[in-house]
């Protein structure tokens, strides 16, 4: 097998990144379902506590965008060698065959809820109806329907940031093409770079939904971690650079998280800065944890396999929430098993993510790939999650 071709090791710290990402966004939900439900458990903690317990999934977000951008250029200069060399009808086909099985089974799974009449999973007529929404949710304007006519139910919602990937996905192979590894392709990068945070300021023209779920607002955090991939292509591996650069970004990631009440008052998020700068501490992290070949202790286990099955937990935790929402109503709001509320959604929702994709996006994505690409790796193991 040749060298571009064969299957590489995980990177650890990708996939810490990846499960911290993912834990974040199902704390966020559990949040906002508590919220909606009018249930003030967050009363007497600490406003920055709170905010970093339960209102980082946008700032998660973000980092599986950087990560996004970083392996699957990572991916494919390994693959082809240089970016003028991509085969852009087998890109394709591989991208189709890690998202497409478990995006398509879902919206199944969704749009006969929709029609049973299942609460929580009903599509209003004022955001356009169930054909509107699968019509979005396949041609990759999720966030474009929820920015013009409202917020879809929770499992449709989420949808929003694969759209932002899809488009990605749709145009990194003819970009590369087009600009080769030339300065073209580095200044449209980075001129995304520059863009984003106005993507999420100035361009969303006071739209609160378009200010987080833009295509451009996303952008940035894709085309940052691109920029990481080419330029770690260029440099030694296992340097001195990476133990300094991969703290840097562990510091960079718990300021954006920890104290972004902090950041606030500085003003980041009046500029857009600051989902820029949570892209810049994941592309550093997972730069250095790529070159370093840095492990990870085994108490970071379950957080890593997590991070391993972070596409399948995306599309399946909201099912999780809304099924423990409904035992947690039932049983008339008690804030004393909010916690359980909190711990259960986490370890169901990991759980499930595993099942799913040991015994359906797995097989099916191997299955694809043995039909279609026999010239190409049948494990892609780098895709990012909700890809």
């Amino acid at each position: 097998m040749p060298a571009a071709l064969e299957k590489p090791d995980r990177i650890a710290g990708v996939d810490l990144l990846r499960g911290l990402a993912i834990l974040f966004v199902i704390l966020n939900h559990v949040n906002i379902r508590l919220r909606i439900s009018k249930v003030p458990f967050t009363h007497g903690i600490p406003d920055q506590i709170a905010s970093l317990l339960v209102w980082n999934g946008q700032r998660a977000v973000q980092m599986f965008f950087a990560i996004s951008g970083f392996l699957i250029t990572s991916t494919s200069l390994r693959r082809w060698g240089s970016p003028s060399l991509v085969r852009t009808a087998d890109f394709y086909k591989l991208r189709f065959a890690r998202i497409a099985p478990l995006l398509l089974a879902l919206l199944a799974l969704l749009t006969a809820l929709h029609f049973l009449g299942v609460k929580n999973y009903v599509v209003q007529p004022r955001t356009g109806g169930i054909g509107r929404a699968l019509l979005a949710a396949l041609t990759f304007h999720v966030n474009v329907l929820e920015a013009t006519r409202g917020y879809l139910p929770g499992n449709w919602d989420i949808l929003w940031s694969l759209s932002v990937e899809e488009v990605f996905y749709l145009c990194f192979p003819l970009v590369c093409r087009i600009f080769g590894a030339g300065r073209g392709l580095t200044a449209l990068l980075c001129a995304l770079v520059v863009l984003g945070p106005f993507g999420r300021t100035v361009f969303s023209s006071g739209n609160e939904v378009w200010h987080e779920y833009s295509y451009l607002g996303g952008m940035d955090a894709i085309a940052l971690g691109c920029l990481t991939a080419l330029v770690l292509k260029r440099l030694p591996s296992r340097s001195r650079w990476a133990t300094p650069v991969g703290m840097a970004g562990v510091l960079t990631l718990i300021f954006s998280f920890c104290f972004s009440r902090q950041a606030e008052s500085w003003g980041l998020g009046k500029t857009g800065l600051d989902m820029t700068v949570v892209a810049l501490g994941a592309c550093m992290v997972a730069a250095a944890s790529s070159a370093s070949g840095w492990r990870a202790p085994r108490l970071l286990t379950p957080l890593l396999n997590l991070g391993q099955r972070s596409y399948e937990v995306y599309l399946t935790h909201v099912f999780v929430i809304f099924a423990f929402l409904a035992v947690f109503l039932r049983l008339n709001k008690p804030i004393a098993l909010v916690p359980a509320y909190f711990v259960a959604s986490i370890i169901v929702s990991g759980i499930l993510g595993e099942v799913v994709a040991r015994f359906f996006s797995e097989p099916a994505n191997r299955w694809i790939r043995r039909g279609t690409l026999r010239t190409i790796s049948n494990n892609d193991v780098f895709h990012t999650r909700p890809g």
